[in-house]
């Protein structure tokens, strides 16, 4: 039993991802949701006690995927500047293959919701900042970046880099790419 509690708590998140994905979506509504998955709103209730936990769910399941990522990148790449390039790759291909993720990594999804699933994502954010400036460090103690780089300013400037291509691609109703151009900005974006 309880292994098909679990599969349907997954069927409710994987459902709401799918009508995250709608560009012109109206508010997802439980009701919404439950019609889509065919079920009572009573239903869903009885995996998640609030929306609010439904959307917890998604930023849960962002959290384990990326950073799970970035952990393998950092453990099996030796170089800095390689670790950021996978990172940064990673996070936009993310979006790419997630685009109702998307919505809720820049917000958009959580406006009128709880005001800690907007925190939490800012959590993210920060720890996502934190991950780039340690491979910059990393980068700058190999001496594959200049001794002066800023990795704070530099960090920064990646994770604005980041979102504003997560931005650009759910604002578009997912036309324009995240990984569009992606080649030379990261040339440019490693001379910064």
């Amino acid at each position: 039993m309880a292994a098909k509690q679990g599969e349907r708590k997954l069927q409710i998140l994987h459902t709401l991802a799918e009508m995250l994905q709608n560009p012109h979506a109206e508010k997802i509504t439980t009701a919404a949701l439950a019609k889509k998955l065919d079920v009572s709103e009573a239903a869903l209730y009885r995996h998640f006690a609030s929306k609010a936990q439904m959307f917890e769910g998604l930023i849960e399941f962002i959290e384990e995927s990326i950073f799970g990522l970035i952990n393998k990148i950092t453990s099996d790449e030796k170089s800095g500047v390689k670790q950021l390039e996978a990172m940064i790759s990673m996070l936009l291909s993310f979006a790419k293959k997630n685009p109702g993720m998307t919505r809720v990594l820049i917000g958009d999804a959580l406006v009128n919701e709880d005001d800690r699933l907007q925190a939490r994502i800012n959590r993210l954010h920060d720890r996502l900042e934190a991950s780039i400036k340690q491979a910059l460090r990393f980068a700058i103690s190999q001496n594959e970046l200049p001794a002066g780089t800023d990795a704070t300013a530099q960090a920064n400037l990646l994770m604005c880099y980041v979102t504003g291509r997560w931005h650009q691609f759910a604002k578009s109703g997912f036309k324009r790419e995240p990984m569009e151009h992606w080649a030379g900005q990261w040339r440019e974006l490693i001379r910064a």
